[in-house]
């Protein structure tokens, strides 16, 4: 059974728990102004573009609470998932970090500390992960297409956290054409770090990017890869 959920517009508030206040106005004034773009080039800044990111911020802040108060288990936000944005600027299409704001919220409105973050879109988390790079509550596990061959050519094997937060992340930078095989594999030795931990929380960002047949990606994957990791 499935429950469909109408969206929520996030409060201003959400927003600054992980971005600047100067950030969030330039992004106010390109919405309302529908000009220019919000990074160097890649990013419009369309009509009504804030509302719209607002809104997949809210919604996930919405699902995420659902959860803590037992109300579902899971949920599923499509649109979501945004994790090239950085606090102070956008980056790759992602104008608000609803990962990054939501691991916040669950913070400081939850008390939650330990938040397993796993990413598998095709392309390395790097606005979760830089952020949270030195964080030993935040632990990370990022399956992307190897930064030599996609953007935004981070997240390389040698990078596990930094400080007291070494050896807490995890990159698995796949090869062009890594099937479902290549990703089983790999998942092995994900799973064991996994099962290691004990967060309070999981986050799943699983972006469809890396599935065969993807316009801009080089991956492989069936949707039998999306089961096992899910």
């Amino acid at each position: 059974r499935v429950d469909w959920l109408n969206p929520v517009q996030c409060h201003l508030k959400n927003l600054l728990n992980f971005h600047t206040a100067e950030y969030i106005e330039k992004v106010k004034q390109g919405s309302t102004e529908g000009t220019g773009f919000l990074d160097y080039g890649d990013t419009p800044a369309r009509l009504g573009i804030y509302e719209a990111a607002s809104t997949v911020v809210g919604s996930v802040i919405d699902m995420a609470d659902r959860i803590i108060s037992k109300q579902y288990k899971r949920g599923f936000v499509p649109i979501a998932g945004l994790h090239h944005g950085y606090r102070d600027h956008c980056s790759g299409f992602c104008v608000f970090n609803d990962c990054a704001i939501v691991i916040e919220h669950l913070r400081q409105q939850h008390q939650i500390q330990k938040i397993l973050y796993v990413d598998i879109d095709a392309h390395h988390g790097d606005g979760v992960f830089y952020n949270y790079e030195s964080d030993i509550d935040i632990p990370i596990v990022d399956f992307h297409e190897d930064g030599r061959f996609l953007y935004p050519g981070t997240g390389d094997a040698d990078e596990t956290g930094s400080g007291p937060a070494q050896g807490s992340k995890m990159n698995f930078p796949m090869p062009m054409q890594a099937n479902d095989d290549d990703f089983a594999k790999q998942w092995l030795i994900a799973e064991m770090f996994i099962r290691s931990l004990q967060p309070e929380f999981i986050i799943f960002q699983c972006g469809a990017d890396a599935i065969k047949g993807d316009p801009i990606t080089h991956l492989e994957y069936s949707e039998k890869s999306y089961q096992l990791a899910a």
